[in-house]
């Protein structure tokens, strides 16, 4: 699979971002430690090689970074997939992580829509704030076109949630973007 080189500069965040679904190197440097934490998570447990530098606007808070993060590895993932005529397109996976159990399901099938079932904890971990993550994986859905479930059936510690979270996406999205053959997965013959 080819690699895909995407950037965007804004008055808010600066990011340089390579994917490649075939996997590769994984090297996460946002500025926000636990967030770079999840996206390695994520990206080890598709198989992906992704690297990330951002430099945002950090004194704000880490809204920017995380939102725009998402909006560029969605672009990435969209560009990654193109027609979609050689990809499995659907995936799911559970992950528990001690207490935490998520859900994560995805279709891509042209249409973004973002479904997010989870009950958070803690409003912080580390110096993240929790509610960040609805933001990325919004970003993600809307812009590689994704239907995306996801939940958090249950849970205690705010860290291990979003990490089974990032970690189940990462397993559902490899899922879908595995090799097919035979053409797109529709009746209508195409995916847009």
């Amino acid at each position: 699979m080819a690699q895909i080189i995407k950037k965007r500069k804004t008055a808010e965040t600066d990011i340089e971002l390579t994917l490649n679904l075939g996997g590769g190197a994984v090297d996460i440097q946002t500025g926000v430690g636990f967030f770079d934490h999840m996206l390695t998570a994520f990206a080890v447990h598709a198989g992906y090689g992704l690297t990330v530098r951002c430099r945002g606007d950090l004194y704000v808070d880490a809204h920017h970074t995380v939102e725009d993060v998402g909006i560029v590895l969605g672009q990435a993932l969209a560009e990654s997939v193109g027609d979609k005529s050689a990809i499995a397109r659907y995936g799911s996976f559970y992950i528990p992580m001690d207490e935490a159990l998520a859900f994560v399901c995805v279709d891509i099938s042209g249409r973004a829509y973002l479904h997010y079932e989870v009950n958070l904890k803690q409003e912080k971990t580390g110096d993240f704030d929790t509610c960040l993550a609805v933001e990325f994986f919004r970003a993600l859905a809307n812009q590689a076109g994704l239907t995306l479930h996801v939940r958090c059936l249950y849970g205690e510690n705010a860290h291990h949630q979003l990490e089974a979270m990032f970690k189940a996406a990462g397993h559902a999205l490899a899922q879908a973007t595995a090799p097919r053959q035979g053409g797109v997965l529709s009746t209508k013959g195409s995916l847009e």
